[in-house]
């Protein structure tokens, strides 16, 4: 099922919010200040394109860095990733079976706004957040 899922996740949204980060990304890695902005807009990038069968957790070791890191995300890409994701979430409900697909794309909003201090993992791996 989760094959399934994002194949027609890619189809829809995926790839275009794929493309969104990467653009993002490779604008954030312009300076070098920019870069840990620029890797997460990578890494986030790829759970956008494939999200079903992983998961995001709270990493306990993140401190007040990735909290600076957050706020300086959020007004540099995340505000305008996220606006990405309610777009496609909404008008992935307007179809029955675009719902799963939609309310996946609201998932992916906290990650979106908020990336430093959080990992991705997979959803089969016991005990994938420790």
């Amino acid at each position: 099922m989760k094959t399934i899922l994002n194949v027609i996740w890619l189809v829809l949204c995926g790839f275009w919010m794929f493309l969104a980060y990467i653009a993002a990304g490779i604008l954030l890695c312009i300076t070098i200040i920019g870069i840990p902005f620029g890797l997460a807009a990578f890494r986030i990038g790829v759970y956008a394109l494939w999200p079903f069968g992983y998961t995001v957790v709270d990493r306990r070791d993140a401190g007040a860095p990735s909290c600076v890191g957050n706020v300086l995300w959020l007004i540099l890409a995340g505000c305008w990733l996220a606006l990405g994701h309610i777009t496609t979430g909404i008008l992935l409900c307007l179809t029955i079976i675009g719902i799963p697909l939609g309310i996946a794309n609201f998932k992916l909003i906290p990650v979106s706004l908020m990336p430093f201090g959080k990992e991705i993992v997979r959803t089969d791996q016991p005990f994938a957040g420790r």
